[in-house]
């Protein structure tokens, strides 16, 4: 029960500190909503026509949802780090507090936050015209999809926060997952590629988990590679929760000695 509530503690320190940063506000919740709204209405004429019967904000809702994990986790590495340079993990370590708490509620406050701005961002896609033919247990699945896949994004951005020099190179790995975004079916089909293009969108890691949200919500079935987007979502989250403990630990032995 302790380690709950040390965690919970240091859960609410960090959604403090993101509710009290407008820099945060605009990263996570903003841009991604303003992205949504360009590819909507902005470019929405010239790419919908390659997405056949599916209606173009209905296409990209997912691969925006993704974009939106991505945007929030960047800076989850740079407040860890932050915290790292400024000497107030070591200070936490010396309170009578959980050790694990440390990063489990930073963990907790960085999917927390980054579930609320999915949340945000497909509200705002219902105004805009997104509709969905998903029921209830289509709604289950994909929620719990788009949890597992931000807590695997989460540990990740935890070891980047650990293993960075400094805070402003932190959150850099997240452009590489950005990268990967827009070399993946997420605002166009992997058909309108060039053959080498394609070929690597279509087995990159992000691709089964945006083609799986996209044919749960439009749809209303998980397709044929629902397995393989908690595969690789569970995977990631598996090897970057192992990583980030033991270069935690390592760490923590190092600043002992």
């Amino acid at each position: 029960m302790q380690t709950i509530k040390d965690t919970w503690t240091m859960t609410r320190r960090s959604l403090r500190h993101i509710v009290r940063s407008p820099d945060t506000i605009i990263t996570v919740v903003l841009t991604p909503i303003a992205m949504l709204l360009m590819f909507v209405y902005v470019l929405g004429g010239a790419l919908g026509q390659q997405t056949g019967s599916v209606s173009y904000v209905d296409f990209i809702a997912p691969g925006i949802i993704i974009m939106t994990v991505i945007s929030g986790i960047a800076y989850a590495a740079f407040r860890l780090n932050t915290d790292i340079q400024k000497g107030i993990i070591n200070r936490f370590r010396t309170m009578p507090v959980a050790p694990s708490s440390i990063l489990s509620g930073q963990a907790a406050s960085s999917t927390l936050s980054n579930l609320f701005s999915s949340l945000l961002v497909l509200a705002v896609a219902f105004v805009v015209g997104f509709r969905t033919s998903a029921g209830l247990s289509e709604w289950l699945l994909f929620a719990g999809l788009l949890t597992l896949f931000t807590l695997a994004m989460t540990w990740m951005a935890i070891y980047f926060g650990l293993q960075a020099k400094s805070a402003e190179g932190a959150g850099a790995f997240s452009y590489i997952l950005m990268f990967l975004i827009f070399l993946s079916p997420s605002f166009v089909p992997t058909s309108s590629m060039t053959p080498l293009l394609r070929g690597f969108a279509e087995n990159q890691p992000l691709t089964p988990i945006i083609e799986t949200m996209r044919s749960l919500l439009t749809s209303g079935a998980a397709g044929d590679k629902v397995w393989l987007a908690f595969a690789w979502s569970a995977g990631i989250l598996v090897v970057m929760y192992v990583l980030s403990i033991r270069l935690y630990k390592r760490k923590t032995v190092a600043v002992a000695s």
